[in-house]
């Protein structure tokens, strides 16, 4: 039986196959630098409640879902909330933390997982609110970086899944006002 996708809303930019190739041995290298960390503090893949994941919703579920399969190492997953692109915008209107953030972060390795980065506001946020509760590290990864934004917070991610152009995208986790996120490629749409 063949899977008949949605019809693509426009261009695609990075086919499926890439982005699960991609995705692949962006885990392998993450779980490699964790367990380098836990491994210089004495402890193995194995170490219970040392590495936490901080997907923000919604964008990152997917991707976050398909990275975590290829990390073997003991993890723990918190879920944030950050809206800044309400309904039908394709322009970022600030970030604003809508859940709350986890506590419990002192002395762990966190990693925060984002669909993209864009003016850096969300993960700008973030970063610094995490920073306040001294964790052990905090690093970043992206499926996408978006080249060409005037980067409204003064931010790097860690780890990028892909570079693309100055478009709006959709596809992968992302959305154009809660639709296409389940297209399987990553989409540039005119909005």
């Amino acid at each position: 039986m063949t899977v008949q996708y949605l019809e693509s809303p426009g261009k695609t930019l990075i086919h499926r196959d890439r982005i699960a190739a991609r995705i692949t041995e962006l885990g392998r290298e993450i779980a490699d630098d964790l367990i380098a960390d836990l491994q210089a503090e004495g402890l193995g893949a194995d170490a219970p409640d040392r590495v936490v994941l901080l997907p923000v919703l919604t964008g990152a579920i997917i991707f976050t879902a398909d990275l975590v399969r290829h990390m073997p190492l003991h993890l723990s997953m918190r879920m944030v909330t950050v809206s800044s692109y309400p309904g039908a915008s394709t322009m970022s209107k600030g970030a604003r933390l809508r859940s709350e953030l986890p506590t419990d972060l002192e002395g762990r390795h966190v990693l925060v997982i984002d669909d993209i980065l864009d003016t850096g506001q969300t993960l700008g946020l973030l970063k610094d609110l995490i920073a306040e509760q001294n964790p052990a590290s905090i690093r970043i990864c992206v499926l996408l970086d978006k080249q060409g934004v005037e980067r409204k917070h003064d931010i790097t991610a860690d780890y990028v899944g892909f570079e693309i152009p100055n478009a709006f995208v959709v596809g992968c986790g992302l959305d154009y006002d809660g639709l296409y996120r389940n297209l399987p490629d990553i989409v540039a749409i005119e909005a």
